[in-house]
C-alpha cells in the first residue's frame, strides 16, 4: 500500500491523506457531546466515594410493577356498614336489617365450609357489610378473632370468594410466681396467672402433688410461659415452658419438649402410669380404711378405696391407659366401670351416674369413662375409686406408681442444656420473690 501511495502524484496523496484522516475522526467522536468539568457541587462524582449502581432488571419486570400499579387502581375501596349481633339475632335477620335479601344469603353461606361458618355467630360480634353500586353485596367481614378476618368478596362471575386475612402473633415470653398463703388458686391468682394457666400448671405437677390435700402454707411455685401479643396488643398467654413446685419442701420441676410433654431436669416423663385422682372433686369424704364403720348399715367393712365427693354429673376419667373389663350395674355398686391396665393393676369407679365405656373398649388416661353420681348403696354423690396391684387392694392415695420411660439418650442431649437454662431461670425468680418479700 505504502508503494502505490508514493507513486502517486503530490495532489493526489494529499486528497487520499485528507480522506483518511475524515474517517478516523468519525470513528472517535462521540455518540452524544461530552463535557468535563471542574464543577465541585452536588452532581459531581466523589473521588474514593462508593455510590450505589442503579441497575434495571429487563422489561418483564417493569411490566409485572405496571400492571401492579394498573391493578391497585382497579381495587374498589369499600364502605362498610357495621351490625352487631343482638340476643335472639341469626343471620337471616341481621342480612334483611342490612338490606340483603334471603337468595342473597343462601348463595353466601352455601360457598364453602368458611362461610358456613357464620351461622354460628354470637351476641356481640360484629358483621361489616358493602354495598356495591347495583345495591348487591359486594363484600362481607367478619373479625372471627383477634388474629383472623375473613372476607367474602363477590366476583365477577357474580359468585363470592373467600379470604382470611391473619395477622402475625409474636411471642414473648414471661414469668409468674409466689407463695401459698391459703390456697394454691387463691394465691395463683393473685400471682397473675389465669384460671387455664392454674388448671395446666396442676396437671403438669398432678402425678406427684395432691392439689386439694397436700398444699400447706408456705409452698412456693412458679412459672415460664408464653404470652401473645398481635400489633403490639395483648391476645392471651399460650403453652407453660417450664414450671416449679416446692411443696412440703420437696421441689419438684417440669420443663416442655419438643414433643410436647413435660420432663424433669433429668430427662423422666412427668406423666407416670397413673393419675392420683380420676375426678375433680371438692374433698376426701372417706379414706382407705380397711376397717371402717360403713355409713349405711353401721357395720364394720373394710373401705377398700378413696371416696372423691363431687357433684353429680362432674367428668369421671380413667386413671391410665387400659382395658374395660366389666362396665355395668349392681344393688351395691350402682353404674361401675372396672378398667384393667396390664397385667397387674386394675382400677374400679362405682356409683356413677353415668356410664360413657362399654365392656372391652380401650380407653386412654384422662379419657372420660362416666360422670359422678350416687347410684347403688350412698348417701351421697361421690366417685368411689379402687386400685387394685396383682389382685390387691392398694391406699391410691399412697401406693407407688410405676415410673414412665425417660427421653431417649439422644433426645436428652439436645434437651439437657435447654433445661438446664429454664431451671437457672426458676431459680433466679424464686430468689427474687425471696428478696422482694
Amino acid at each position: 500500500m505504502v508503494l502505490v501511495v508514493n507513486t502517486l502524484p503530490k495532489k493526489h496523496k494529499l486528497l487520499i491523506l485528507g480522506l483518511v484522516s475524515a474517517i478516523v475522526g468519525l470513528a472517535f467522536l462521540p455518540s452524544e457531546k461530552a463535557t468535563a468539568s471542574k464543577d465541585n457541587s452536588a452532581n459531581a462524582l466523589e473521588i474514593g466515594k462508593r455510590y450505589e449502581l442503579q441497575v434495571k432488571v429487563g422489561d418483564n419486570e417493569k411490566l409485572t410493577e405496571l400492571n401492579s400499579e394498573q391493578a391497585a387502581e382497579k381495587l374498589p375501596e369499600y364502605d362498610f356498614v357495621d351490625h352487631k349481633v343482638k340476643n335472639g339475632d341469626n343471620l337471616a335477620i341481621i342480612f334483611k336489617r342490612a338490606g340483603f335479601s334471603a337468595q342473597t344469603l343462601h348463595k353466601l353461606i352455601n360457598t364453602n365450609a368458611e362461610t358456613r361458618k357464620l351461622t354460628k355467630i354470637h351476641p356481640g360480634e360484629i358483621l361489616s357489610f358493602a354495598t356495591a353500586e347495583d345495591g348487591s353485596l359486594a363484600q362481607l367481614r367478619y373479625v372471627i378473632s383477634k388474629t383472623d378476618t375473613l372476607f367474602v368478596t363477590l366476583n365477577d362471575e357474580g359468585n363470592y370468594d373467600t379470604a382470611i386475612d391473619s395477622k402475625e402473633i409474636e411471642t414473648l415470653t414471661k414469668t409468674a410466681g409466689g407463695e401459698i398463703s391459703n390456697n394454691f388458686w387463691t394465691s395463683a391468682i393473685a400471682a397473675g396467672l389465669s384460671e387455664r394457666q392454674i388448671m395446666n400448671f396442676a396437671d403438669i405437677f398432678g402425678w406427684d402433688v395432691d392439689f386439694a390435700n397436700d398444699i400447706r402454707k408456705g409452698d412456693v411455685f412458679g412459672l415460664i410461659y408464653e404470652s401473645h401479643y398481635v400489633d403490639g396488643e395483648f391476645i392471651g398467654t399460650g403453652k407453660i415452658i417450664a414450671a416449679e413446685f416446692v411443696n412440703q419442701g420437696q421441689r419438684f420441676a417440669a420443663i416442655r419438649h419438643t414433643d410436647g410433654n413435660f420432663y424433669t431436669p433429668e430427662g423422666r416423663s412427668m406423666k407416670k402410669a397413673f393419675l392420683r385422682a380420676p375426678v375433680n372433686f371438692k374433698y376426701i369424704s372417706s379414706s382407705f380404711n380397711p376397717r371402717r364403720l360403713h355409713p349405711v348399715t353401721g357395720q364394720v367393712r373394710a373401705h377398700r378405696g378413696i371416696d372423691f365427693a363431687a357433684r353429680t354429673g362432674t367428668p369421671v376419667v380413667s386413671s391410665g391407659n387400659g382395658k374395660v373389663i366389666k362396665a355395668g350395674y349392681s344393688k351395691y355398686n350402682g353404674n361401675y366401670v372396672f378398667i384393667s391396665h396390664g397385667t397387674q393393676y386394675v382400677t374400679k369407679y362405682l356409683h356413677l351416674n353415668k356410664k360413657l365405656v362399654k365392656t372391652g373398649q380401650k380407653v386412654k388416661q384422662g379419657q372420660q369413662i362416666g360422670t359422678v353420681g350416687s347410684t347403688g348403696r350412698v348417701t351421697g354423690a361421690h366417685l368411689h375409686y379402687e386400685f387394685l396391684v396383682n389382685g390387691v387392694h392398694r391406699n391410691p392415695k399412697t401406693v407407688k406408681l410405676p415410673k414412665s420411660e425417660p427421653l431417649p439418650r439422644s433426645e436428652l442431649a439436645k434437651f439437657k442444656p435447654i433445661a438446664d437454662n429454664f431451671i437457672a431461670q426458676l431459680e433466679r425468680n424464686r430468689e427474687l420473690q425471696v428478696a422482694l418479700k
